[in-house]
């Protein structure tokens, strides 16, 4: 199988053929709960004062961080954000805002293969109920119409937001993940003195803190193979770096013998095509998530150009059409 890495040079991070597991010797504490319709894993080397009182702090403002952004909660906030915001100016909380301008950021940046206004499109080809189904071309039209950043307006001054489109709604899936786990990350280092930890939600979003006791690469995370459970694309060392995977080896439906993944290319409306599975490393979880769904879209070409010009970023690309073994 033909691996795609784009490594930037970086005394932070090493990238080695084969999977390594984390060493034996090291002994962890692992506390775990389900949020965000997935499990939210922290792991403490043994010995760590204050693990469970720690991880249990940190797994509740994740809870809250679920109540605040998910689109699937009638009284959270983005949901009262996307039923008003097309008629008035919505005033939202401060770590609310800056996450909307990171957003606003990231789709200006990625060009729109990132964007997080495409609620009504995700909602038209039935992914966010997980029934996948391929819209009319009128209700697809419609949903296009309402979606993209471009048609949100953020008022640093007033922290209000506005919406140019009626039916326009913002959906954080694509970065939700990635933000709860740094701002649980950012909790542990200044709540509770915490140096040294690994965050997940789900595998597929990660934050390493520190590193693990005697390993100065960091904390090594493998990649799987998105089709090949037993294989490994690559493993990565993370070390105060996230990592953010999309693929769309469960939620994707057939239709007369194609296969439609979950994932949206905000620029043409549709299912993004070409690429297996994309990871990339960031400084950020929130910023790993977000560059690895726009790595997905816009598949290897553009994501090792856009590596390229920002040294602290690293990419796994898998094209779909690479073949699945040696």
């Amino acid at each position: 199988m033909k691996r795609r890495a784009f490594l930037q040079a970086s005394p932070k991070l090493n990238w080695v053929d084969e999977p390594t597991p984390i060493p034996s010797a090291l002994t962890t504490i692992r506390i775990a709960r389900r949020a965000m319709a997935t499990k939210f894993e922290i792991v403490f080397p043994l010995g760590t004062h204050d693990a469970v009182p720690a991880a249990e702090d940190a797994l509740d403002l994740i809870d809250e961080l679920e109540d605040q952004l998910s689109v699937y909660r009638e009284s959270s906030e983005i949901s009262q954000l996307n039923a008003n915001a097309a008629t008035e100016a919505v005033v939202v909380e401060a770590g609310f805002f800056q996450l909307l301008e990171r957003c606003a950021v990231l789709t200006r940046e990625t060009d729109g293969a990132f964007d997080a206004a495409t609620g009504s499109l995700v909602d038209c080809w039935g992914f966010s109920r997980r029934e996948g189904r391929i819209p009319a071309p009128l209700e697809w039209a419609k949903a296009r119409e309402c979606s993209g950043f471009r048609h949100v307006i953020l008022d640093s001054e007033t922290r209000t937001v506005r919406y140019r489109k009626p039916g326009l709604r913002i959906n954080f899936g694509g970065i939700g993940k990635g933000y709860a786990l740094d701002r649980a990350a950012d909790l542990l280092r200044t709540k509770w003195g915490i140096r040294s930890a690994l965050l997940h939600g789900g595998g597929s979003s990660v934050y390493a803190m520190g590193m693990p006791p005697n390993d100065l690469r960091g904390w090594p995370i493998a990649i799987r193979h998105p089709t090949e459970e037993t294989r490994h694309l690559a493993t990565l060392y993370l070390k105060n770096q996230g990592l953010g995977t999309s693929a769309a080896t469960f939620q994707f439906f057939e239709y007369k013998g194609k296969k439609y993944g979950h994932l949206l290319n905000p620029l043409s409306g549709r299912p993004a095509e070409g690429t297996a599975s994309a990871s990339c490393v960031a400084n950020t979880a929130a910023e790993a998530d977000a560059l690895s769904t726009a790595m997905f879209v816009r598949g290897e070409t553009w994501a090792k150009e856009y590596c390229q010009s920002r040294s602290h970023l690293t990419a796994v690309v898998l094209n779909d059409d690479e073949p699945s073994s040696t």
